[in-house]
């Protein structure tokens, strides 16, 4: 097997990154009508606010000594979005954006798993009418086409990175592709689709599949499992469908008491978010998040994450990632 050679060196590759960050940013704001804003590190637990994605991270937790309180670092800002357009007073068919930092101690570490993330989170207000399959399609084309516009970009000026990218994204919700590839895991499925149509948005995930398990774990109180999905691209440097985003349509009353009966989480009920929620007290929104160093990762070609951020490892490790000439920040 051939010896990987990153293409850009590590200071190189530090500019490359912002080159890729600032742009990308900016083309989603202008896409997607959405206003920069600043985002809390923690919230208070008790708020139900933080995003306990699978339901089995365990979230960091610290004391403020002043307040005699604890709080947690936030493991996504899903919830904090919901209420902050509400705070703001955005407009229908507006919405915010920020950048998300987290620590994930419960991750598993690889090429593409760090215990640092590192996000773009968005969310908009969007109307009843809005909240269906044709509106969720319409909002992931034009996030894709932030992708298309960005790869343009770092194809001019990185002529040596070029990425060819499909001039459309393959829209396949879990159930069928479950149909195709009954007989692959839920990743060889992603890798098998991603493969084969270059770009994909898989929709749906949530309830369970034919083998009675979900395509993934998702929280019940946040994306309507019927409207939401990942756009994954193909990742030739790695040989993988690689996530690059995680979004949808976010739960109304229905959706949410539905979900939280299903997961038996229906403890959550009582919690200030989900009570703003059944008493229609937040708007309607559609979001996601977007991983900054995986795209990152994408465009500049790098075969780990640790190329394109700094995060921890361990020493043995690390000791296999130099064998292999990947460099870490």
């Amino acid at each position: 097997m051939e010896k990987y050679q990153p293409i850009l060196d590590l200071k190189e590759t530090e500019i490359a990154i912002k080159f890729v960050k600032d742009n990308f940013e900016r083309l989603l704001s202008k896409e997607l009508n959405l206003t920069r804003v600043s985002a809390p590190l923690f919230v208070f637990p008790e708020t139900g606010l933080n995003d306990n994605l699978n339901g089995y991270e365990r979230a960091v937790r610290f004391d403020i000594k002043d307040i005699g309180k604890e709080v947690e670092i936030v493991q996504s800002l899903a919830k904090w979005k919901r209420n902050a357009l509400s705070k703001y007073n955005f407009d229908i068919n507006t919405g915010l954006y920020t950048d998300m930092n987290a620590i994930r101690r419960d991750e598993e570490l690889d090429a593409i798993h760090s215990c640092y993330v590192d996000q773009w989170d968005w969310e908009k207000i969007i109307t009843k009418d809005e909240r269906n399959y044709q509106f969720l399609k319409s909002v992931v084309k034009k996030i894709y086409k932030v992708f298309l516009k960005t790869n343009d970009l770092v194809n001019k000026k990185y002529p040596n990175l070029h990425t060819n990218l499909p001039k459309d994204i393959t829209f396949i919700n879990t159930k069928d592709l479950e149909k195709m590839y009954p007989n692959l895991t839920r990743k060889e499925r992603e890798n098998k689709i991603a493969k084969e149509k270059g770009a994909c948005f898989l929709y749906q995930i949530g309830w369970p599949l034919k083998d009675g398990k979900p395509h993934d774990g998702r929280a019940a109180d946040y994306d309507d499992w019927n409207l939401n999905g990942d756009i994954i691209l193909w990742f030739d440097t790695l040989e993988i469908g690689l996530e690059l985003s995680s979004m949808g349509i976010r739960v109304d009353k229905d959706s949410l008491l539905k979900q939280l009966k299903y997961k038996n989480e229906e403890q959550k009920i009582n919690n200030p978010y989900c009570q703003d929620i059944i008493n229609y007290r937040l708007p309607l929104t559609i979001g996601g998040g977007i991983g900054q160093s995986r795209i990152c990762m994408f465009f500049l070609k790098k075969k780990h994450i640790g190329e394109v951020q700094a995060s921890a490892w361990n020493e043995k490790y690390l000791e296999e990632l130099q064998k292999e000439n990947i460099q870490l920040l």
